[in-house]
C-alpha cells in the first residue's frame, strides 16, 4: 500500500487551494492502490489558509517542541500539523503503507527540504519526520520529479 501526498495526484488541498500534480507520480500510481493525504487538512486546517513555516528547526524538532510552525498571519499552528502527522501515521499504520511519496519542501511533508523563517532549508517536515521515526520509507516528490527513488518504483 503507497500513501501519497493529495496534491501531487491533483487534488487542490494546498493553502492557496491548488494543487502540485507530477505527472511521473501520476504515471507510477496508474495501476496501483494507494491512499491520498494532505496532513494539514487532517489537523484541522482549512483550504485555503495562510501559509505557515517552520520557526526553530524542522519536522523533528517541532515533534519535540523544539521548532513551531507559524502562519503569515502571525497564528502558531504547530499543534494543527501535529495533529496531522499523528492521523497521517495512523492511516499509514491501519492500512499497511509500505512506502510514502510526499511533496518536497512543503513544513508538514517535505523530505529533503522544507519552508522555514529563513526561506529553504534542509530538514523533513512535521508529517515526513514523523513517519521516518516510525521506520517508514518515505521520498520527497517535487511537482515535476520523484527526488529520490532508491530502486522504489520496480515495485
Amino acid at each position: 500500500m503507497i500513501l501519497v501526498s493529495a496534491c501531487l495526484i491533483g487534488i487542490r488541498c494546498r493553502y492557496d487551494y491548488s494543487s502540485k500534480p507530477c505527472p511521473e507520480i501520476l504515471r507510477f500510481l496508474k495501476y496501483k492502490v494507494y491512499i491520498p493525504v494532505c496532513p494539514e487538512q487532517l489537523g484541522g486546517l482549512p483550504t485555503p489558509r495562510p501559509p505557515a513555516v517552520i520557526r526553530g528547526g524542522d519536522g523533528f524538532d517541532a515533534l519535540r517542541l523544539d521548532a513551531r510552525l507559524v502562519n503569515e498571519m502571525g497564528d502558531d499552528v504547530t499543534f494543527n500539523f501535529l495533529k496531522g502527522a499523528k492521523k497521517t501515521l495512523e492511516i499509514a499504520e491501519a492500512f499497511g503503507v509500505s512506502i510514502c511519496y510526499l511533496k518536497e519542501k512543503s513544513p508538514s511533508c517535505g523530505v529533503k527540504f522544507v519552508y522555514s523563517d529563513k526561506g529553504i532549508i534542509k530538514g523533513c517536515g512535521v508529517t515526513a519526520a514523523l513517519l521516518l521515526k516510525n521506520g517508514y520509507k518515505v521520498i520527497g516528490v517535487d511537482s515535476d520529479r520523484i527526488m529520490e527513488v532508491k530502486g522504489v518504483l520496480e515495485m
